[in-house]
């Protein structure tokens, strides 16, 4: 039975070659969302409970319903009958940017019909229904008038490919059209500007859809509640087995969006996992970046140290496309990193990519997966370099420590510089006594990570400390190995390495891989270097093509 770490919630240019390991990450590792498998100090991840993720207390949202959502946009979709939803399905599911914008170019599609199919999509199979999911929390109320502006534009030489492309984006990233919860009550009337990424987007035509639904406060607040839970949205289910397969957190709403066709892309964020796993658990591609690349401005963290925004695609093209909108130096962000490249980069010529004599690093301990080892065939057959290692000996101490000591920190920050200026909360302490006054529906699991940043007295010194210790134990699990075995990358499964990418800053994209007897999607990570995001994207298109592993969710077609 698949079982999940209750904590864990979210949890080229430049030089590209090195890589690192933990002895807690030398027992077999399981499907659990984790950073360590093996545990060996209350310190660890991996000391935190575990659960059955089908054990839901809340299914439906108690705080919003499906009228709520679509009341105000409701009559600009009148026009939109089941005749029109029918005549463009075949030519929008699965569909990548490339091939939408093409269609759009001859006039068989237009931006306003690609959005109101999705909307059309969203309302008839997300919520209040035998195949709701809960994945979609709210609609941009402009987003149909954004479409039809979009059509009026003259299609210009040059012009971004994510123009007129309908994403959505976690609940945790503020968009000035909706409010920004964070999947939490006490957010419910966070109305923000837009964060710096969304700038990024918009700049380049992109259209805000709506937010996706999250593990709440990005799954660092229940610690012992089910993925993919927000009080504000209620519990994303799995479209490939709703109540059955783990949607994986934090960016569950993000993942299962995309694979149930309910947007083009989605955009979601990540401290240790909660992009890769999410991704991983519904047969999408998922990237999450160098720490820096994107900026992290105007998103409700959990930790300036590892938090990272990413892109959710069903492909790989549309990630790199996605990518190559949102990156970009913010110096508001104190990790930025200004990558000195052109608008392109990522996707331009990725059909021609190749893996031949790349050395990839395969852990001797994943050779017990069957899907795992298919893919290294295919690998193998596009000509890659397939090097067994044994893993370095480092672990991870503290790291539950660094969310807690860094959350305590950023979130006040955050509330100070992004959020509405009307919510009165700032502290962690202050949003507790906010959920006790209606527990069963702010927090029918608890809270019980936020008592632990409230009682945690660690200070900056120690802090930093943390910080510097994680940091040279992740760049030593990857870059020890890749430099004695001269490896250009590591492959893993799902996000069983994200801690040690994370703490590493490094890199790491998932894409899918198959599907398990029991139809559970799986995940193929590929992980590099610090800014190594052209040769992941590279290397999983290659496999992508080889492959052609995702299978979109029967139900939902």
């Amino acid at each position: 039975m698949t079982r999940y770490l209750s904590l864990i919630l979210f949890l080229l240019i430049f030089s590209c070659k090195e890589k690192s390991k933990s002895d807690e990450a030398r027992e077999p590792i399981s499907e659990s969302e984790t950073v360590i498998s093996n545990p060996k100090t209350d310190d660890d991840l991996s000391a935190i409970s575990t659960k059955d993720f089908r054990e839901f207390k809340v299914l439906d949202s108690k705080v919003i319903t499906k009228s709520e959502i679509w009341s105000i946009i409701n009559p600009e979709l009148e026009d939109f009958k089941d005749a029109d939803y029918n005549k463009f399905k075949s030519l929008i599911l699965e569909a990548d940017i490339p091939t939408l914008q093409k269609l759009i170019e001859e006039n068989k599609l237009s931006y306003q019909q690609l959005v109101k199919f999705y909307l059309f999509r969203i309302r008839k199979f997300d919520r209040e229904n035998k195949l709701s999911l809960n994945s979609v929390i709210s609609i941009n109320p402009n987003v149909i008038k954004q479409a039809k502006e979009a059509d009026e534009t003259e299609f210009e030489q040059g012009m971004h490919p994510i123009f007129g492309m309908p994403i959505l984006l976690k609940d945790n990233i503020n968009a000035k059209d909706m409010v920004t919860t964070a999947g939490a009550v006490a957010l419910k009337n966070n109305k923000t500007d837009d964060a710096f990424l969304v700038t990024k987007l918009k700049s380049k035509g992109a259209l805000i859809l709506g937010k996706a639904n999250l593990s709440e406060w990005a799954y660092f607040f229940c610690g012992d509640c089910p993925s993919g839970y927000s009080a504000v949205g209620g519990q994303t289910l799995n479209p490939y087995g709703r109540r059955i397969i783990d949607t994986g957190g934090s960016s569950s709403g993000s993942g299962v969006s995309v694979s149930a066709n309910f947007a083009v892309a989605a955009i979601g964020s990540e401290t240790s996992g909660s992009i890769l796993s999410p991704a991983s658990s519904n047969s999408v591609v998922g990237l999450k970046p160098t720490i820096g690349l994107v900026s992290r401005s105007g998103i409700v963290p959990i930790s300036s140290t590892l938090d990272t925004a990413g892109p959710m695609t069903k492909s790989v093209i549309d990630n790199a496309i996605l990518l190559d909108a949102i990156f970009g130096a913010d110096t508001s962000d104190s990790k930025t990193i200004d990558a000195l490249i052109g608008s392109g980069f990522y996707y331009n010529n990725i059909e021609k990519s190749s893996v031949k004599g790349k050395r990839l690093g395969v852990p001797k301990r994943l050779l017990q997966d069957t899907l795992y080892i298919k893919a290294l065939d295919v690998l193998k057959k596009e000509g890659a370099v397939i090097v067994e290692f044994d893993e370095e000996e480092v672990g991870l101490p503290n790291f539950l420590r660094l969310l807690n000591l860094d959350m305590k920190k950023d979130l006040p920050a955050y509330m100070d510089s992004y959020a509405d200026k009307a919510i009165k909360m700032r502290s962690i302490e202050d949003f507790m006594t906010y959920n006790l006054q209606d527990s069963l529906i702010t927090m029918p699991y608890g809270q019980s990570l936020f008592k632990g940043i409230k009682d945690d007295k660690g200070d900056t010194e120690f802090l930093a400390k943390i910080q510097k210790e994680l940091k040279a134990n992740g760049k030593q699990y990857f870059d020890k190995p890749m430099q004695a075995l001269k490896l250009d990358g590591f492959l893993s499964i799902n996000n069983y390495h994200a801690g040690f990418a994370a703490v590493a800053e490094y890199p790491a994209l998932t894409v899918p891989m198959g599907y398990k007897k029991d139809n559970t999607p799986m995940g193929l990570t590929f992980i590099s270097t610090r800014l190594c995001e052209k040769q992941l994207l590279e290397w999983a298109y290659v496999y992508e093509k080889a492959s052609k592993m995702r299978i979109a969710p029967k139900d939902y077609n």
